[in-house]
């Protein structure tokens, strides 16, 4: 009988050998199919902190979606492209510029549904406004009323929304409700709200279920991130704002005094087909219902406006990072202004390019963000990038505190607007969905224009020599921040 012992050395040994494994292993890989800065921040990890960092990336390395939820969203976008691309979806606005039929080409060819004339489009600004705007095109509905946002809750402020959803029911009028799991989960009202959509008989989900005990699951901080609302395939909101109080009910929130600022749109038109088709996928992917059979998607009708609408959905179902391509398309197209609102801008290479670019190019570049932070890590990474955007010529406008600017939208010269739920962030790129509503007309972009000069009147410049006199445990932070948040 051969006794065999393992003394320190062996221990040492075979402690290096693991080790070293690890660290080959990760060389091959974290990069395929990653982009560098994403590939190092993980190899960083891993070599720093060899078990957190290998435990992260097996808990949350893969930016995609399931293998299942992939082909469904390859099939319903295939059927939505295939059944819309011979429809009449309105007179569109004469003398396009060129450049923006190819980003319209180019979004089309990405999964965006068609581009849309004949619609109208207004921003609602007001925080309480929005929300009771809502509730009154919910109790104008007689068929049917489509609802997904993020975060949804049955609170104080959002008492006559919810009403307005009893109301219709009562009536017979199908109300259907996605809302994402992980964002409402352990958050005030989450079952009060729950309780309350089965009381009124509404159909609803949980988007992007962490359930493991149930079959469900990917990675946990993935995030339907979309804000919409349908009704009757006749009026249709999105943008920004979830549906909860504006301090979202946290007590950490009301200990700040912290108040979130929104903005929706409402619109009517061809647009809104494709605004219900976002939902209609995503219903899909909860259920495996299919809804196109019971309601005439592409039954479309002109609005009051002749404004020219595409919506472009994005996301971790998608191959590539649509909202990304045609934020760094606008940038690019642009001839004489920019004006950026983002709560949350971490901007990847390509798109920091496009942006310091602009301004070397002579363009007028503002970017408005929120002087306060709400997400710590978020927060810090964003101010890393200050200096740069500063001394290409970015004029950064901080919206003052106690308010968060959730805001998130673009303008290009007098004639391009992009509103949505899209922060221009590496989670908004490559974890997110998101939905995106790109409009061409003068009309709404100076709504946009009187919008922007809003938050300036409400907001302080940040300069420069103000910047440069950030003490350095403050700028150490702000750069560790910013390897983290390419860890996807």
């Amino acid at each position: 009988m051969i006794s065999i012992t393992f003394d320190a050395t062996w221990w040492l040994v075979l402690v290096f050998v693991v080790d070293l494994a690890i660290r080959i292993a990760a060389i091959i890989i974290v990069p395929r199919n990653r982009r560098p800065t994403a590939a190092m921040a993980w190899l960083l990890a891993i070599y720093f902190i060899p078990l957190i960092g290998v435990f992260l990336f097996l808990l949350i390395g893969n930016p995609r979606l399931p293998r299942k939820r992939r082909r469904k969203q390859e099939d319903i976008n295939e059927y939505i492209h295939d059944t819309s691309a011979s429809l009449d979806f309105g007179t569109l606005r004469p003398h396009a510029p060129d450049w923006f039929t190819s980003l319209v080409t180019l979004n089309r060819n990405l999964g965006a549904m068609p581009l849309a004339g004949d619609n109208s489009a207004h921003i609602i600004g007001g925080y309480q406004e929005s929300l009771d705007a809502m509730a009154d095109a919910i109790r104008k509905a007689e068929r049917y009323v489509h609802v997904e946002f993020y975060i949804f809750q049955a609170d104080t402020a959002t008492d006559n929304f919810f009403t307005a959803l009893e109301e219709v029911c009562a009536r017979g009028v199908a109300v259907r409700v996605l809302l994402d799991h992980w964002a409402n989960r352990g958050k005030p009202f989450y079952k009060a709200t729950l309780k309350r959509l089965d009381a009124m008989g509404a159909q609803w989900r949980l988007m992007l279920p962490v359930q493991p005990l149930k079959g469900k699951y990917q990675r946990p901080d993935l995030r339907n991130h979309r804000k919409l609302l349908v009704v009757d395939g006749r009026v249709a909101y999105t943008g920004s704002q979830n549906v909860t109080d504006s301090t979202y009910n946290l007590p950490k929130n009301i200990r700040r005094g912290l108040h979130w600022v929104d903005l929706m749109v409402r619109v009517e038109g061809p647009v809104v087909a494709s605004i219900n088709a976002v939902f209609l996928s995503d219903w899909y992917s909860e259920t495996d219902e299919v809804l196109t059979e019971e309601i005439d998607l592409f039954s479309v009708r002109s609005g009051p406006g002749d404004l020219d609408c595409q919506i472009i959905p994005s996301g971790p179902g998608f191959e590539f990072q649509n909202n990304l391509k045609l934020f760094a398309g606008l940038l690019y197209a642009a001839q004489r202004k920019i004006i950026v609102v983002s709560p949350y801008f971490v901007p990847d290479e390509a798109l920091l390019l496009a942006i310091t670019t602009a301004c070397q190019r002579g363009i007028h570049v503002e970017l408005f963000v929120s002087e306060e932070g709400d997400q710590a890590l978020v927060y810090h990474a964003q101010r890393s990038y200050y200096e740069a955007l500063l001394r290409a010529g970015v004029k950064i406008w901080m919206y003052q505190r106690p308010f968060i600017l959730h805001s998130k939208s673009m303008t290009i010269d007098d004639e391009v607007a992009i509103v949505g739920s899209s922060n221009m962030d590496m989670r908004s790129f490559g974890l997110n969905m998101e939905i995106s509503m790109l409009v061409r007309g003068e009309e709404f972009v100076h709504e946009m224009r009187a919008v922007e000069d809003g938050y300036r009147s409400l907001s302080r410049e940040l300069t420069l020599e103000e910047w440069m006199k950030q003490p350095l445990r403050s700028t150490v932070l702000d750069n560790l921040a910013r390897l983290t948040s390419a860890l996807q």
